[in-house]
């Protein structure tokens, strides 16, 4: 088990990514409860802790949000409770980040998910609404958004990427009108495709929920049925 040295049992740590040079990057609550960023290496006997200025609580995203070369993804809040992007890369230098049309209170803002080996980023942002819509940033700053045409428009509906990979296509859910998930894809030239997992429910808070796509295409995920049971899926191109 990797613990960060000095931190209490019940606070802890998530270690929720790891690339194929066995680095591991995740986040970790200190004994005031206060959340922080972290990255280790093999052996992993040292840990670099990051806040981005301004943080009053960082968290690393979890499952693909540290590329090839090191560089991780995720989220802050800062001390209005709005959510801001982050990109941390191999040398510590930390770039934050606002989709335009974020909103700015608590709640609301830009939420950063996932992170490819090229350094595109991709996450939700919420408006001053409480709608979520999708964003793709580039290794340069550049940033896309778009929505799923059947997503919902109102607080807590819309569109959230969970995973980027190599090739640039990004997956996620959306929340339609009546609550209402359903999986999507969206190609590296914007087309997108939707889907549902056999099974799933279609009843508000049940339906299909992936999670990361591998550099085939390939998605895996959960799906919850109209018994609100959770089952994991796997989703060929």
């Amino acid at each position: 088990m990797i613990r960060m040295p000095g931190k209490a049992p019940a606070r802890g740590t998530v270690a929720g990514n790891i690339n194929l040079r066995g680095e591991i990057a995740g986040y970790y609550i200190d004994a005031s409860g206060v959340s922080h960023g972290f990255v280790t290496a093999p052996p992993y006997r040292t840990f670099t802790s990051f806040d981005p200025p301004g943080s009053v609580s960082t968290n690393t995203a979890v499952a693909s949000a540290l590329s090839l070369e090191g560089a991780v993804t995720g989220t802050y809040l800062d001390a209005g409770g709005a959510a801001h992007g982050y990109v941390r890369a191999a040398n510590g230098t930390i770039t934050e980040f606002n989709v335009s049309g974020a909103g700015t209170g608590a709640g609301q803002g830009t939420e950063s998910a996932s992170i490819s080996d090229l350094g595109a980023a991709t996450g939700n942002y919420i408006d001053s609404s409480g709608v979520n819509h999708g964003f793709v940033r580039s290794r340069l700053g550049d940033i896309a958004t778009f929505n799923v045409p059947a997503a919902g428009t109102g607080s807590g509906q819309g569109t959230v990427p969970e995973g980027i990979d190599l090739m640039g296509e990004i997956t996620g859910q959306y929340v339609d009108s009546s609550g209402v998930n359903h999986g999507f894809v969206r190609s590296r030239f914007g087309t997108i495709t939707t889907f549902d997992a056999p099974g799933a429910g279609t009843g508000a808070g049940q339906g299909t929920l992936p999670a990361t796509p591998n550099l085939f295409g390939a998605i895996t995920g959960q799906y919850i049925d109209a018994s609100n049971l959770h089952h994991g899926f796997l989703r060929n191109p």
